[in-house]
């Protein structure tokens, strides 16, 4: 057996990082769960959604339940330099707050088009890097990373390059915390980065 053959039979027994599932912000609310610094999605069933996002603690107005809503780059830098942004008041039966489910389906499918319902957001599976890497050279970068490995999975992470060749000629991506990324952005400030063998990484 090649190197290249064990580490396509390991990538089969890998396990893929728990998937994110929307859950009402309602729910969340109910249940005693948080919305500060939670990621949230906005959207309308039947219309569609958006993500990358930031929430806030419910506010009340009158009779409408509404939640400030803040696009993440806004949110990251307001925890930064300890400011006041611009958030959007969502009604909160529009929200819902991206969940880390241990208990959801796991598995994606790589090969065949699975059509979703438009009532609510889909439940995202983690695919691994290797797919994105093989299939669309070039689109790796900037991209929501979760490591997987013998210390758990790691999330909060943004890949800052693409698939290259490591010393030992392995694939390998340099990944940035998420904190260090929109900084870099913000301030020009380059982040600290790691290299990561690709085999261990999943798009989130």
């Amino acid at each position: 057996m090649t190197e290249a053959d064990f580490a396509a039979w390991a990538a089969e027994w890998r396990t893929p990082p728990a998937p994110i599932v929307p859950v009402p912000a309602l729910t969340v609310i109910s249940s005693g769960g948080v919305l500060r610094g939670a990621r949230v999605m906005i959207g309308l069933p039947g219309h569609g959604w958006r993500t990358g996002l930031r929430g806030d603690t419910m506010i009340r107005q009158g009779a409408r339940s509404l939640i400030p809503v803040l696009a993440e780059a806004e949110w990251y830098r307001a925890e930064r330099e300890r400011v006041e942004v611009f958030a959007a008041l969502v009604p909160v039966e529009r929200v819902w707050v991206e969940t880390i489910s241990t208990s959801a389906e796991r598995t994606a499918s790589a090969d065949n088009l699975t059509l979703v319902s438009l009532d609510s957001p889909p439940t995202r599976v983690a695919i691994p890097a290797e797919v994105l890497a093989a299939q669309a050279p070039g689109q790796l970068t900037g991209r929501r990373l979760v490591q997987t490995g013998n210390d758990g999975e790691q999330r909060g992470l943004r890949a800052v390059t693409e698939a290259h060749s490591g010393p030992e000629g392995n694939a390998q991506v340099r990944v940035a915390l998420e904190h260090e990324w929109y900084r870099w952005a913000a301030t020009g400030q380059a982040p600290a980065t790691r290299s990561v063998p690709l085999a261990e990484l999943w798009i989130e």
